[in-house]
């Protein structure tokens, strides 16, 4: 038997999703609740697998690892995980194939980018949008690691606008390195007037000199993942306890922005 743990995470209170030594991260914690609690020897023996190796500052909503359970099976759901670790929830488990990896069998990923107004021209935003939908070389838009391929395919970009910010939800196969954050901050370039719609169409095409930076990492979340034929189940007091935990944040966080944003009137 092999199980799926669906994750979501604040991304803020790690050095990154994979393990690395001396540091915290998403990776670190996961493996250490599920040792305390025996579910699991080690990551090696257990063949504990992630699918978004996310970087520093980036959260998640839906990211999922797999694993070999041991002895202690029975403890591998939300109510007893989620009380044993800190800023990353389990929001569901799934019982799956001994051949399930978590990084091969997803069918495709999205990823929200939140993105403050600054007063953009949204119009100019979207037709920059619809240049990266389809497939394209995204070697100026990607921090690239050798012997990757730099083509992927963007199934849809759709920004939606609220109260002082967008919500830009980008939709894919896969994704390069730093490759939704550039691409953002090429909307919010646009948007500003700082990069012609044409530009862009050209760095597309594999003619520029700089490459688009990438927008900072603390507005990103890894939101959704698609997994066909695989069902995350929860539970209702591990539920509970994240949605607490998440609204203890969503507090103090929204209370440091209505004390800014008075600052900001006064000025």
């Amino acid at each position: 038997m092999k199980l799926a743990l669906r994750v979501a995470y604040d991304g803020t209170a790690f050095y990154g999703f994979q393990r690395q030594p001396g540091v915290r991260t998403v990776e670190g914690e996961l493996i250490r609740a599920l040792t305390k609690l025996r579910i699991i020897e080690n990551p090696e023996e257990n063949d504990f697998k992630g699918a978004s190796r996310t970087d520093r500052g980036v959260s998640a909503f839906f990211n999922v690892v797999s694993f070999v359970p041991g002895e202690r099976a029975d403890l591998a759901k939300p109510e007893v995980l989620n009380h044993h670790l800190r800023d990353v929830w389990v929001l569901g488990v799934a019982e799956v194939p001994d051949e399930f990896h978590p990084r091969f069998w997803a069918r495709g990923k999205t990823y929200r980018y939140y993105l403050v107004d600054e007063g953009f021209d949204l119009e100019t935003m979207l037709e920059c949008a619809k240049l990266f939908e389809g497939t394209h070389d995204f070697s100026a838009f990607a921090k690239l690691e050798p012997g990757r391929d730099p083509v992927r395919t963007i199934s849809s970009i759709v920004m939606t606008q609220r109260g002082g910010y967008y919500v830009v939800e980008i939709s894919g196969e896969s994704f390069l390195w730093e490759m939704v954050r550039r691409i953002v901050n090429a909307l919010r370039f646009c948007g500003l007037g700082l990069l012609e719609v044409g530009e862009v169409k050209s760095m597309l095409e594999g003619i520029y000199t700089k490459k688009i930076p990438p927008a900072p990492a603390e507005g990103l979340v890894l939101w959704h993942i698609d997994y066909p034929g695989i069902e995350f189940t929860g539970d209702g007091r591990g539920i509970k306890k994240a949605r607490r935990d998440l609204f203890e944040r969503y507090s103090r966080a929204l209370t440091r922005a209505a004390l800014f944003g008075d600052a900001l009137l006064e000025l």
